[in-house]
């Protein structure tokens, strides 16, 4: 661990000096790069000589132990003792930092909600879903744009899809895909019998434009009519477009907009993130079954979570959290959903490598 956190130091040194660099300053992609690799290095440079500094402190206490008077060994004593405590604590978070990132984690989202088994109350669960996240997204000043959706009669949703932009977006929100699971009594139901019902949440990475190359011969682009609830048609013009990536068979969807090229931008975006998505997939399948387990590798198809009404509980399966404040949950107060998943896969990821 030391020998990584002294490399650190010196390439934190290194990008100082060259950020001050005429040369690097003339050329601004460069100098972007070096910057942002400057600030990814800058807590763990900050932390890591702290953590000497306590070490010395620690030492220089412990000289003290060996005094003749009895009230500087005890200060002494109760010096190192705190020293100690802070020492571990500084050691537990640079753990954390020397786990490798996630390439991801700086990137804006696709968050795409479809309802699952369940119908119509399915279907309106996962309209509360995406309001939970959009609330989530408030507080957090991360902009939500909505590329497609398929709205019911009754106001639910059959799939929707949003882009999500801002900081940190991927990395907090990247535990979230999975089968998503409510029990409550629907509004349709006379005898208040509780229902189970289902939906699926998928957080897709979104694309650089050098990670995935799409070959124009490769689309089938289709265009029609907007519709909406039932079917009924919601545009007069053809605007609404469907691309099919041939070699993968992927298809998107995207009507949101009145304009076909701005449709047709949006459904890119997200035929570029599925893509990059696929790619991944088949990456962590080529990697051993005790690699799955770590951070990042979650199957889709797992239940992960539980959204109980009657009790007003939450249960995450993966952690065995349980929380008793459903209503705020669903109001966007996810985060102590958030850190308890982010500290047990960092957990993981610290004991994989040790």
């Amino acid at each position: 661990m030391l020998q990584k956190l002294e490399t650190s130091e010196t390439r934190y040194l290194e990008l100082d000096r060259l950020l001050s660099n005429p040369e690097v300053l003339k050329d601004q992609k460069r100098y972007k790069q070096i910057a942002r690799e400057h600030s990814d290095l800058s807590e763990i440079v900050e932390l890591y000589r702290n953590y000497r500094r306590i070490n010395d402190e620690i030492e220089e206490n412990k000289i003290l132990l060996d005094e003749d008077d009895e009230e500087i060994r005890e200060l002494a004593k109760s010096e190192i003792h705190v020293l100690k405590q802070k020492f571990s604590e500084f050691e537990k978070r640079l753990r954390i930092l020397l786990i490798p990132k996630d390439p991801n984690d700086g990137k804006n989202i696709f968050l795409e909600i479809r309802a699952g088994t369940g119908g119509d109350e399915a279907s309106l669960f996962a309209a509360v879903l995406f309001k939970m996240y959009c609330k989530y997204a408030e507080v957090n000043n991360w902009k939500i744009d909505i590329m497609d959706r398929n709205v019911t009669g009754m106001g639910g949703f059959k799939e929707i899809i949003a882009l999500i932009e801002g900081k940190g977006v991927y990395s907090k929100l990247k535990y979230e895909s999975g089968v998503h699971r409510v029990q409550r009594v629907p509004s349709t139901e006379a005898q208040g019998r509780i229902h189970t019902s289902t939906v699926t949440v998928a957080i897709l990475p979104e694309a650089d434009e050098v990670e995935v190359q799409i070959d124009p011969n490769d689309l089938k682009i289709d265009v029609f009519r907007s519709s909406g609830p039932g079917g009924q048609s919601v545009n007069t013009t053809d605007s609404a477009v469907r691309i099919t990536h041939l070699p993968t068979g992927l298809v998107v969807t995207c009507q949101d907009e009145k304009s076909q090229h701005k449709n047709k931008a949006k459904a890119l975006r997200v035929l570029n993130a599925r893509l990059l998505d696929k790619l991944s997939e088949e990456q962590k399948s080529e990697i051993s079954e005790a690699r799955k387990n770590q951070v990042g590798t979650g199957e889709r198809s797992e239940r992960i979570r539980t959204y109980n009404f009657p009790q007003g509980r939450i249960t995450d399966h993966r952690i065995g959290l349980t929380l008793y404040k459903l209503d705020k949950v669903l109001e966007g107060d996810i985060d102590e959903i958030i850190d308890a998943l982010t500290t047990h896969y960092q957990a993981e990821a610290i004991k994989s490598r040790q």
